[in-house]
């Protein structure tokens, strides 16, 4: 649909609200797998750092339960470029 923002799993997304075969390109800033937890800071009323902070979201990504159902529906899981690439993951 043209002009519509999606929100959430780019996986989930694409296979819920996109057409197959309708995707040129998806664009994804950076960092990627920076293994940091990102924070949103607070200000003082009176606009001085406060030490209050709440965690926006973590940046790190391992195999667990969530990658192994996930993995057999990316198609070419057991030879091509899927393969290659996961196979490059550290697996914990």
């Amino acid at each position: 649909m043209p002009n519509t923002l999606y929100y959430g799993d780019n996986l989930q997304v694409l296979r819920e609200h996109i057409p197959d075969e309708s995707v040129d390109l998806i664009y994804l800033d950076l960092p990627f797998k920076s293994d940091q937890n990102y924070n949103v800071l607070f200000a003082e009323r009176d606009g001085s750092k406060s030490q209050a902070q709440i965690k926006a979201f973590g940046d790190t990504w391992h195999w667990d339960e969530g990658a192994a159902r996930a993995y057999p529906s990316f198609g070419d899981v057991k030879t091509g470029k899927t393969a290659r690439c996961l196979s490059t993951m550290p697996q914990r």
